[in-house]
Formats: structure tokens, C-alpha cells, sequence
């Protein structure tokens, strides 16, 4: 497919995979945060946002080494879910999908966070005088104006998911077939003598994903966002 190998292959399969399931089991969490921050304020909401927003602007390495530490063996998590259940999650699969949604999380949060802010609180003023109980108001009301941010969010923490480097490979390691993403796979090809047209395949289809999500999200922004009407 596409000329790659069947490692390159493995590599591109793994980091959609990855990066699709990071972004599911993340989108639950991002709504709610992304709401709360948006509509609420409250004791402690600039240390909140703070912490959501911290892997922006962590270095990927130091990121994957907290989570490393947090999830490794010896960690705190990690202990306990490997007594437990027996379940180890550094240096597995499961490392690639929780990497992919720590770097991307803070991308989603933030899209839907200005989705919400933007939302007129007379609208749920007025579905409360008719009645509506906050649930309600939440699902009917809130969530489909906030779509915009949503989509937006995820489409642009899926590219950051798939581009995902430094904490990847210090959690769950570079392991073919089982732990090496794209980014992985495209370092490990650079490396060889002679791996430049690997080297190349992977970085033009890199930069392929990654411009293909930016004019995604781009093209839903200008769709789903409302334009303002002209006066004449």
C-alpha cells in the first residue's frame, strides 16, 4: 500500500488506531472540562485550566517521564493495577492510546471551552423560565451549540495524536509492531544508512495527515460557525 513497508505500514495503522481511541475515551472528559470552564466560575478555576493546559507547553519527554513514573511498574497506578488486575501498562499498546490523549487532551478542551464561552446565557435562562431542568438545557440546548468546538477539538487533538513523539516513546517505548507510531517508525528509518526514501515516504505522509486534519478542522470551523449577518 502506498509503496511502504510492511513495518512502515504497521506504524501507520498503529498511530490512527491510537490516536482514533485516544480521542473517544478523551471526549467525555473534554466536554464536561471544556463546559466548566467555559460557562463556570469558581474557586480555583485558573489552577484548573493551568493543569489542563500543562501539556501544552511541557516538553513531550518530561510529559511521557511523569506519566512514566505515575503508570510505570513502581508507580502509584501502575503498582496497583499491575496487583490488582494484572495489568501493565508501560511499554504496551495501551501506553501508545494514553500518550496520544494527554498531548491531545488540552487541544480538545480548549476548542470546546471557547465554544462554550461563546454560548448567550440568556438562551438557558429562557429554557429555564419555560421549565427545562439543567440536564435537559445541557443535551437539547448547550451541547449542539458547542458542536463547533467539538469537532473542531477533536480533529485538531487527532493530528496532535498521530504527530505524538516524546512521550510516546518514553512510556511505551519503540517497539515494531506494537509501540512504534509514525513518528517513531520515521525516526527509526532516519537512523539507518540507508533509509532516506523510508525516511521520505513517512514524512510526506506525515505532513499529509497532519495538513489534511488542519484543513478539516479549517473547513469545519467556517461551516458549522455562524456568520455574522451584514446590515445594508
Amino acid at each position: 500500500m502506498l509503496g511502504l513497508t510492511e513495518m512502515e505500514y504497521s506504524a501507520l495503522t498503529l498511530s490512527l488506531r491510537a490516536s482514533a481511541w485516544a480521542v473517544l475515551w478523551s471526549l467525555p472528559f473534554a466536554i464536561g472540562l471544556g463546559w466548566l470552564l467555559g460557562t463556570k466560575r469558581f474557586p480555583g478555576h485558573a489552577l484548573l485550566n493551568a493543569v489542563v493546559h500543562l501539556p501544552l507547553v511541557l516538553p513531550p519527554v518530561v510529559l511521557g517521564y511523569l506519566l512514566l513514573l505515575l503508570l510505570g511498574r513502581n508507580g502509584p497506578i501502575g503498582a496497583l493495577l499491575l496487583e490488582w488486575f494484572g495489568i501493565r501498562i508501560a511499554f504496551s499498546t495501551e501506553a501508545v492510546v494514553i500518550a496520544c490523549a494527554v498531548v491531545g487532551f488540552p487541544l480538545l478542551v480548549r476548542s470546546i471551552r471557547q465554544s462554550a464561552e461563546a454560548i448567550d446565557p440568556r438562551y438557558a435562562c429562557a429554557a429555564r423560565s419555560l421549565g427545562a431542568s439543567e440536564a435537559r438545557i445541557f443535551i437539547v440546548l448547550t451541547l449542539p451549540m458547542m458542536a463547533p468546538g467539538i469537532l473542531t477539538g477533536t480533529t485538531l487533538a487527532f493530528a496532535r495524536a498521530v504527530g505524538e513523539f516524546g512521550a510516546t516513546i518514553t512510556l511505551a517505548g519503540n517497539m515494531p509492531g506494537r509501540t512504534q507510531t509514525l513518528p517513531l517508525a520515521l525516526y527509526t528509518v532516519s537512523q539507518s544508512p540507508d533509509g532516506d526514501m523510508a525516511a521520505m515516504r513517512l514524512c510526506l505522509l506525515s505532513l499529509t495527515l497532519a495538513g489534511g486534519a488542519l484543513l478539516i478542522s479549517e473547513a469545519m470551523s467556517r461551516h458549522l460557525v455562524p456568520h455574522e449577518t451584514k446590515v445594508a
